[in-house]
C-alpha cells in the first residue's frame, strides 16, 4: 500500500507508464482497461502498475469523495470475469493534503496476454491502446518464461492434429469480439497460443488446449474424467444403479453430467399459498453445478485419479484430486480464493459455467439452505478436497 508522499509523486510524474489517472468515479470500462493494461506490463517493468481515482490528468487531485461504494465497484473487477486471467490487484484509499484519493495497484500477469472483453489492453508510453500481433506476441512468448500453473504446461503427445478446430472455432467467437475475430490474420497454432492454448515454441497442445478441444483427452491426460456412481443405499457396499466414466472436452463432460443431475434428482412438494403446491428437488440443481464446476476447475489435473461424483440414497459426495492451493486452506475456504488451473477457470467463465469467481461455495451453501438441505460437509487434506452434500428432510 502506497504512502500518501508516493502518491504525490506518482501523480507529479506526468510521462510514467505505470500511472493512469481519472476524476470519473463511473466509468467501469476505463477502470477495467486500465487494470489489464497494468497487468499485461508490455514494457516489462516487472512493477506494479497504478490507477488513481480523483486526479486529473495533469496530477492535480479533484475533491471528490471517495466513497466505500467506489471502492467495492473498483475491488469488484478482480473477481467478475470481465478480465482475463483474473487480476493481482489491491484497491484503497489515501488522505492527501488536497483531498482523498483512490488507489488501485495492480500487479504484473504471469500469464499474459491478459484480456478485457477479448481485448489486449497496454500502456504505450502514458496511453493506453490495443495490442497489435507483434505486442501480443512478445506477451506470449513471455509467458512462457513466467509461467508455473500446470494447465498451460505442452503436452508432448498432443500436436495440433490431436485438438478439434471446430470446437476451437466456437471457443474464439464466443470469446473474442467480431471485429478482433475478422482483423486476425494469425495461423490457427498461433490463434490458440494467443489464448494459452498451445505451445508454439515446443509445437503441441497446452494441457489447457487438450482439456477444451481434445479429440482423444484420455490419451493425454489419463486422470482427465469423472467416475458417476448411483447406489441405491448408503454405503459403497450396494451395486450401483447406475454408474459412468464420463470423459471428453470440457463441454461434454459437463453438459454429461449436467443432464445425469436432472434424471437422477426427485422432486418432491410442500404446502403453499394458493392453488398449487411449491415444487421442492431433493437437492438444488444449481448447487450441485456449482460444486461440480469447481471440482473441474480446481482439480489436479497432473494426478491420475478422476474427480469422483458418489451419489447415495441420502447423499451426495464429490472428491477431486488436490487439496487446497496456495493461500486457501481447510479453515479459510470461504473466505479466499486460489486457482490451481487458471486458464481452465477462465475458459469455464467463457463458457458460462461460472457466474463470478470466488463465490461458487457460497452460492451452493445458499441455494442449500433455501431448499432445506443441511451445510455442506467438507473433508480436505493435502491430496485431495472432498464435499458431502446431504438430502433435504421430507
Amino acid at each position: 500500500m502506497l504512502s500518501a508522499d508516493q502518491v504525490n509523486e506518482l501523480l507529479a510524474d506526468l510521462e510514467s507508464d505505470r500511472v493512469e489517472r481519472t476524476v470519473s468515479t463511473r466509468d467501469t470500462d476505463k477502470f477495467c482497461r486500465a487494470v489489464c493494461a497494468f497487468a499485461n506490463d508490455l514494457p516489462g517493468h516487472r512493477k506494479p502498475g497504478f490507477l488513481i481515482v480523483g486526479a486529473y490528468d495533469d496530477g492535480k487531485v479533484a475533491g471528490i469523495p471517495i466513497t466505500d461504494q467506489l471502492l467495492q465497484n473498483l475491488g469488484a473487477i478482480r473477481s467478475d470475469g470481465q478480465v482475463l486471467p483474473l487480476p493481482a490487484m489491491q484497491v484503497y484509499k489515501v488522505a492527501l493534503e488536497q483531498g482523498e484519493v483512490a488507489v488501485v495497484e495492480v500487479q504484473p500477469s504471469d500469464l499474459p496476454p491478459v484480456r478485457y472483453k477479448g481485448r489486449i489492453c497496454i500502456r504505450v508510453g502514458p496511453r493506453r491502446a490495443d495490442a497489435n500481433e507483434q505486442e501480443e506476441r512478445i506477451l506470449s512468448e513471455r509467458r512462457s518464461v513466467l509461467v508455473a500453473t500446470y494447465d498451460v504446461h505442452p503436452v508432448p503427445s498432443a500436436p495440433i492434429s490431436e485438438l478439434s478446430t471446430r470446437l476451437f472455432g466456437e471457443y474464439r467467437a464466443r470469446v473474442l469480439e467480431p471485429e478482433v475475430v475478422a482483423a486476425n490474420h494469425r495461423t490457427t497454432a498461433e490463434a490458440l497460443a494467443a489464448l494459452r492454448f498451445f505451445d508454439l515454441t515446443r509445437g503441441v497442445a497446452t494441457v489447457a488446449g487438450v482439456l477444451l478441444f481434445g479429440i482423444n483427452v484420455r490419451f493425454h491426460i489419463p486422470g482427465a474424467y469423472v467416475q458417476f456412481l448411483r447406489f441405491p443405499g448408503t454405503t459403497l457396499t450396494d451395486l450401483p444403479i447406475d454408474q459412468a466414466e464420463i470423459s471428453g472436452d470440457l463441454q461434454t463432460v459437463v453438459d454429461e453430467l449436467h443432464a445425469r443431475i436432472r434424471a437422477n434428482n426427485t422432486v418432491g412438494t410442500e404446502p403453499a399459498p394458493g392453488l398449487r403446491d411449491k415444487l421442492l428437488p431433493t437437492y438444488p440443481e444449481w448447487a450441485l453445478r456449482e460444486l461440480l464446476h469447481n471440482a473441474l476447475m480446481h482439480r489436479d489435473y497432473a494426478a491420475t485419479a478422476p474427480v469422483r461424483f458418489y451419489w447415495f440414497s441420502d447423499r451426495i459426495e464429490m472428491l477431486n484430486p488436490g487439496g487446497p492451493h496456495g493461500p486457501v486452506t481447510a479453515q479459510n475456504l470461504m473466505r479466499r480464493n486460489s486457482y490451481r488451473n487458471p486458464v481452465v477457470a477462465e475458459a469455464m467463465k467463457e463458457l458460462g459455467f461460472v457466474n463470478r469467481f470466488g463465490f461458487g461455495l457460497q452460492r451452493a451453501e445458499k441455494l442449500l439452505a433455501d431448499n432445506g438441505n443441511p451445510p455442506l460437509e467438507f473433508d480436505i487434506d493435502d491430496h485431495a478436497f472432498g464435499v458431502t452434500v446431504r438430502a433435504r428432510s421430507r
